[in-house]
Protein backbone atom coordinates (compact mmCIF):
# COMPACT_ATOMS: atom_id res chain seq x y z
CA UNK A 1 0.00 0.00 0.00
CA UNK A 2 2.93 2.25 0.82
CA UNK A 3 3.80 1.95 -2.92
CA UNK A 4 0.47 2.97 -4.32
CA UNK A 5 0.21 5.87 -1.78
CA UNK A 6 3.74 6.88 -2.61
CA UNK A 7 3.56 6.66 -6.33
CA UNK A 8 -0.18 8.48 -6.02
CA UNK A 9 1.36 11.46 -4.22
CA UNK A 10 4.29 12.06 -6.03
CA UNK A 11 2.96 11.77 -9.53
CA UNK A 12 0.44 13.85 -9.34
CA UNK A 13 2.10 16.57 -7.93
CA UNK A 14 4.70 16.15 -10.25
CA UNK A 15 2.75 16.51 -13.34
CA UNK A 16 1.55 19.51 -12.11
CA UNK A 17 2.14 21.98 -14.81
CA UNK A 18 3.91 19.21 -16.65
CA UNK A 19 3.71 19.25 -20.45
CA UNK A 20 1.30 16.60 -20.78
CA UNK A 21 -1.01 18.65 -18.39
CA UNK A 22 -0.56 21.70 -20.91
CA UNK A 23 -1.72 19.05 -23.69
CA UNK A 24 -4.46 18.16 -21.76
CA UNK A 25 -5.62 21.38 -21.94
CA UNK A 26 -5.01 21.99 -25.43
CA UNK A 27 -6.63 18.61 -26.24
CA UNK A 28 -9.62 19.86 -24.33
CA UNK A 29 -9.78 23.86 -26.18
CA UNK A 30 -9.83 21.84 -29.49
CA UNK A 31 -11.52 18.96 -28.94
CA UNK A 32 -14.27 20.08 -26.71
CA UNK A 33 -15.43 16.29 -25.39
CA UNK A 34 -13.92 15.47 -22.40
CA UNK A 35 -14.77 11.94 -21.97
CA UNK A 36 -12.58 10.63 -25.02
CA UNK A 37 -9.88 12.91 -23.92
CA UNK A 38 -9.86 11.60 -20.29
CA UNK A 39 -10.25 7.86 -21.66
CA UNK A 40 -7.90 8.44 -23.89
CA UNK A 41 -5.29 9.84 -21.17
CA UNK A 42 -6.44 6.73 -19.23
CA UNK A 43 -5.56 4.16 -22.10
CA UNK A 44 -1.93 6.02 -22.61
CA UNK A 45 -1.10 5.91 -19.35
CA UNK A 46 -1.93 2.31 -18.18
CA UNK A 47 0.22 1.25 -21.10
CA UNK A 48 3.23 3.68 -21.04
CA UNK A 49 3.23 3.46 -17.26
CA UNK A 50 2.82 -0.48 -17.60
CA UNK A 51 6.08 -0.53 -19.70
CA UNK A 52 8.18 2.15 -17.27
CA UNK A 53 7.16 -0.32 -14.42
CA UNK A 54 8.40 -3.34 -16.27
CA UNK A 55 11.37 -1.64 -17.16
CA UNK A 56 12.32 -0.79 -13.25
CA UNK A 57 10.97 -3.96 -12.00
CA UNK A 58 13.99 -5.53 -14.66
CA UNK A 59 16.69 -2.86 -13.85
CA UNK A 60 16.28 -4.06 -10.00
CA UNK A 61 16.82 -7.92 -10.96
CA UNK A 62 19.74 -7.37 -13.42
CA UNK A 63 21.53 -4.27 -11.57
CA UNK A 64 21.65 -6.21 -7.87
CA UNK A 65 20.96 -3.90 -4.76
CA UNK A 66 24.01 -2.18 -4.41
CA UNK A 67 24.09 -0.79 -7.84
CA UNK A 68 20.86 -0.13 -7.35
CA UNK A 69 20.94 2.00 -4.45
CA UNK A 70 23.35 4.34 -5.67
CA UNK A 71 21.19 5.16 -9.04
CA UNK A 72 18.04 5.35 -7.60
CA UNK A 73 19.04 7.39 -4.83
CA UNK A 74 20.92 10.00 -7.95
CA UNK A 75 18.25 9.38 -9.74
CA UNK A 76 15.09 10.79 -7.28
CA UNK A 77 17.69 13.60 -6.38
CA UNK A 78 18.12 14.58 -9.97
CA UNK A 79 14.38 14.13 -10.35
CA UNK A 80 14.26 16.61 -7.76
CA UNK A 81 16.51 19.37 -9.25
CA UNK A 82 14.28 18.39 -12.78
CA UNK A 83 11.42 19.28 -11.27
CA UNK A 84 11.78 23.04 -10.75
CA UNK A 85 12.42 23.42 -14.43
CA UNK A 86 9.18 24.51 -15.75
CA UNK A 87 7.61 22.42 -18.58
CA UNK A 88 6.19 23.77 -21.93
CA UNK A 89 4.59 22.88 -24.59
CA UNK A 90 6.08 23.35 -28.08
CA UNK A 91 4.16 24.26 -31.54
CA UNK A 92 4.86 21.07 -33.31
CA UNK A 93 3.69 18.92 -30.15
CA UNK A 94 0.20 20.19 -30.29
CA UNK A 95 -1.93 17.52 -31.44
CA UNK A 96 -3.46 17.78 -35.17
CA UNK A 97 -7.60 16.40 -35.68
CA UNK A 98 -6.82 12.83 -37.71
CA UNK A 99 -8.98 10.52 -38.80
CA UNK A 100 -8.45 8.62 -35.33
CA UNK A 101 -10.59 10.48 -33.82
CA UNK A 102 -10.56 12.75 -30.36
CA UNK A 103 -10.03 9.30 -27.94
CA UNK A 104 -7.10 7.70 -30.75
CA UNK A 105 -5.54 11.11 -31.15
CA UNK A 106 -5.57 11.61 -27.53
CA UNK A 107 -4.14 8.16 -27.18
CA UNK A 108 -1.06 8.53 -29.77
CA UNK A 109 -0.35 12.10 -28.49
CA UNK A 110 -0.46 11.46 -24.98
CA UNK A 111 1.52 8.45 -24.95
CA UNK A 112 4.34 10.18 -27.05
CA UNK A 113 4.50 13.23 -24.83
CA UNK A 114 4.97 10.69 -21.96
CA UNK A 115 7.87 8.93 -23.84
CA UNK A 116 11.23 10.19 -21.70
CA UNK A 117 8.82 12.37 -19.22
CA UNK A 118 9.28 13.21 -15.34
CA UNK A 119 6.08 10.93 -14.54
CA UNK A 120 7.69 7.69 -17.05
CA UNK A 121 10.48 8.13 -15.53
CA UNK A 122 9.70 8.36 -11.86
CA UNK A 123 7.35 5.16 -12.83
CA UNK A 124 10.76 3.59 -13.60
CA UNK A 125 12.14 4.21 -10.68
CA UNK A 126 9.32 3.64 -7.76
CA UNK A 127 8.56 0.18 -9.80
CA UNK A 128 12.86 -0.41 -9.09
CA UNK A 129 12.10 1.22 -5.84
CA UNK A 130 9.17 -1.07 -4.78
CA UNK A 131 9.91 -4.43 -6.28
CA UNK A 132 7.34 -6.44 -5.02
CA UNK A 133 4.84 -4.11 -5.60
CA UNK A 134 4.79 -3.48 -9.47
CA UNK A 135 0.98 -3.49 -10.16
CA UNK A 136 0.36 -0.84 -7.38
CA UNK A 137 3.19 1.79 -8.64
CA UNK A 138 1.74 1.01 -12.01
CA UNK A 139 -1.80 1.72 -10.27
CA UNK A 140 -0.68 4.56 -8.14
CA UNK A 141 1.28 6.33 -10.88
CA UNK A 142 -1.95 6.10 -13.56
CA UNK A 143 -4.15 7.80 -10.61
CA UNK A 144 -1.65 10.39 -10.30
CA UNK A 145 -1.76 10.79 -13.74
CA UNK A 146 -5.39 10.91 -13.48
CA UNK A 147 -5.84 13.66 -10.84
CA UNK A 148 -3.40 15.69 -12.14
CA UNK A 149 -4.72 16.07 -15.94
CA UNK A 150 -8.78 14.65 -15.78
CA UNK A 151 -9.47 18.02 -13.76
CA UNK A 152 -7.67 19.97 -16.28
CA UNK A 153 -9.85 18.57 -19.32
CA UNK A 154 -13.26 18.89 -17.38
CA UNK A 155 -12.21 22.47 -16.11
CA UNK A 156 -9.51 23.92 -18.23
CA UNK A 157 -7.68 27.02 -17.73
CA UNK A 158 -10.00 27.97 -14.23
CA UNK A 159 -7.99 24.79 -12.58
CA UNK A 160 -4.56 25.67 -13.54
CA UNK A 161 -4.97 29.64 -12.73
CA UNK A 162 -5.92 28.42 -9.08
CA UNK A 163 -2.90 25.93 -8.49
CA UNK A 164 0.30 28.05 -7.77
CA UNK A 165 2.64 25.60 -10.11
CA UNK A 166 5.95 26.88 -8.53
CA UNK A 167 4.43 25.82 -4.92
CA UNK A 168 3.72 22.71 -6.49
CA UNK A 169 6.94 21.93 -7.90
CA UNK A 170 8.67 22.77 -4.86
CA UNK A 171 6.64 20.13 -3.09
CA UNK A 172 7.45 17.85 -5.51
CA UNK A 173 10.62 18.75 -5.85
CA UNK A 174 11.42 18.01 -1.75
CA UNK A 175 9.44 14.73 -1.72
CA UNK A 176 11.79 13.32 -4.70
CA UNK A 177 14.61 14.77 -2.63
CA UNK A 178 13.42 13.06 0.47
CA UNK A 179 13.02 9.67 -1.63
CA UNK A 180 16.69 9.74 -2.98
CA UNK A 181 18.04 10.74 0.35
CA UNK A 182 16.05 7.59 1.85
CA UNK A 183 16.94 5.49 -1.16
CA UNK A 184 20.87 6.39 -0.35
CA UNK A 185 20.19 6.15 3.68
CA UNK A 186 18.40 3.62 3.66
CA UNK A 187 20.17 0.47 1.97
CA UNK A 188 23.38 2.13 3.31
Amino acid sequence: MEAFLVATGVVALAEMGDKTQLLSLVLAARFRRPWPIVLGIFAATVVNHGLAGAVGNWVTHALGPDVLRWILGCSFIAMALWMLIPDKLDEDELPKASRLGVFGTTLVAFFLAEMGDKTQIATVMLAARYVDAYAWVVLGTTLGMMLANAPVVWMGERIVKRVPIKLVHGVSAALFLLLGAGALIRWA
